[in-house]
């Protein structure tokens, strides 16, 4: 017996076709007794209808039938699986259409009558076909996989952040919908990207839209698509992303900049995988895997009212937060060394080297605008720097005059953020707990969780 790779059952699964319900039962038991799981389908049109419902192995399928020929099963076949062997047999062979047959891509063209041993070795000949195939396919795309993983990789190495690579490269496989958290500037679509060079949606597009770039009606015209006369400037119907992106992935980046409203349509469309474009009445499936970032909190902003909690829940299947640039310091030599070569390639030029006091500057700088920031300057240093080294006075004045600042201090800085205010009195509690998460959770009114994720965000979880 033959075990089938595509299949819950170990028999392969064989879809026979013919208009006479004899030659189907005949068939059903031959095959059957011979090690095959065998289903049938009375005529052409059944024939199709099966093929989708059953995803079979192999078909076996008459030429001439009264409603739909064995040729157009053989076509609809093909687009449905174009791996699947089709095996074709009729009582009037000829030149002709044997040779459409094959040109259609028919596995084999077997005449009636046949005998039972020759049909056998043909289809055990098309299940060995279909393994090779299937392994083939399976190899290729584990090379390539690996391939991204080794040459895409995003830059890092420290402990937070080869984490969040980890939990990348073990989602990226499936089709579960990740949320990526992260201030801005740390590389939310850089992750997400990578997500999908990993997952078997690569060949697909990968398409993505700022939902806090555009105003309420565009934004849904963009995300949903539109029809003709549905509003002012609407000369044409148009798809939305969701469709366009077809069986790839759609990257919703800060999903928490939308509207109540806009909220309500983007948890239709993830319960039901379909939408509904501006000014139409029929929805559009979809097929398309969805990621989406977020630089707020979104819990936060779920007890504010202005984020949907069950929106929330059906994005956040799988975490990811990015810790900020301050939080893995010992990653900016490679990330800067990266930018360096990367610039020179646009340039058409050799890359320069970094002066270690220019190094020293960038460790020191606490990087608000994160891996973002650290690009644009060092582009800025490249532009400026008229030799073959990156010197620190090439580096902008708040990176070369800021220092790493205490947490807390005798002198408080003049103009402090509600982060930095945030950062030292959930240390100053930590502090009166003896470090103790749970009390100190309890004496700020915060879930432990949001305490955990708070201090992964500052780097000191």
């Amino acid at each position: 017996m033959i075990s089938s790779p595509f299949a819950n059952d170990t028999k392969p699964r064989v879809l026979v076709v013919d208009d006479e319900t004899g030659i189907l039962e005949s068939l059903r038991i031959l095959l059957k007794g011979e090690g095959f799981l065998p289903f049938t389908a009375q005529g052409g049109k059944q024939g199709i209808e099966r093929l989708a419902e059953l995803r079979p192995d192999i078909v076996l399928s008459d030429v001439r039938m009264p409603d739909v020929s064995g040729v157009q099963l053989l076509s609809a076949a093909k687009q449905m699986d174009p791996d699947l062997p089709v095996v074709l047999m009729t009582a009037q062979a000829s030149l002709q259409s044997a040779m459409q047959a094959v040109n259609e891509g028919a596995f084999y063209y077997i005449q009636k009558p046949f005998r039972n041993d020759e049909l056998l070795a043909i289809l055990r000949r098309a299940v060995e076909h279909r393994t090779l195939r299937v392994e083939n396919t399976s190899l290729k795309q584990e090379i390539k996989r690996r391939e991204r993983t080794t040459f895409g990789r995003p830059i890092g190495q420290s402990k937070s952040w080869l984490e969040v690579l980890r939990v990348a490269e073990t989602v990226a496989p499936t089709d579960s919908t990740v949320l990526i958290s992260g201030e801005s500037g740390t590389g939310k679509e850089v992750v997400a990207k990578y997500i999908h060079d990993l997952s078997n949606r690569t060949e697909n597009p990968f398409l993505s839209i700022n939902c806090g770039a555009l105003p309420e009606s565009l934004l849904e015209s963009e995300l949903f698509g539109h029809t003709k006369g549905s509003f002012t400037g609407a000369v044409k119907d148009k798809n939305g992303l969701f469709a366009a992106a077809g069986p790839g992935t759609f990257f919703l980046d800060e999903i928490g900049e939308t509207t109540p409203a806009t909220q309500v349509k983007l948890l239709r469309v993830l319960q039901q995988r379909e939408v509904i474009p501006v000014g139409a009445t029929e929805a559009i499936p979809i097929e398309a895997r969805v990621l989406a970032a977020t630089n707020r909190d979104l819990e936060e902003e779920i007890k504010r009212g202005s984020f949907r909690s069950d929106l929330y829940y059906r994005l956040n299947v799988i975490a990811l937060h990015l810790p900020p640039l301050r939080a893995r310091a010992d990653d900016i030599p490679l990330l800067a060394n990266q930018f360096l070569e990367r610039h020179a390639v646009i340039r058409k030029e050799n890359p320069k080297a970094l002066h270690e006091h220019a190094l020293d500057a960038l460790m020191a700088y606490q990087w608000p605008g994160n891996v973002r920031e650290l690009e644009n300057a060092l582009e800025r240093a490249v532009i400026l720097s008229t030799g073959d080294v990156v010197t620190v006075d090439a580096l902008p004045q708040r990176v070369t005059e800021r220092r790493a600042e205490p947490l807390v201090s005798d002198r408080a800085p003049a103009t402090p953020t509600l982060e930095a205010i945030e950062r030292a009195y959930i240390q100053w509690v930590l502090t009166n707990e003896s470090g103790n998460k749970s009390r100190a959770a309890d004496m700020l009114g915060i879930d432990p969780s949001t305490l955990y994720r708070k201090l992964a965000r500052y780097g000191e979880a």
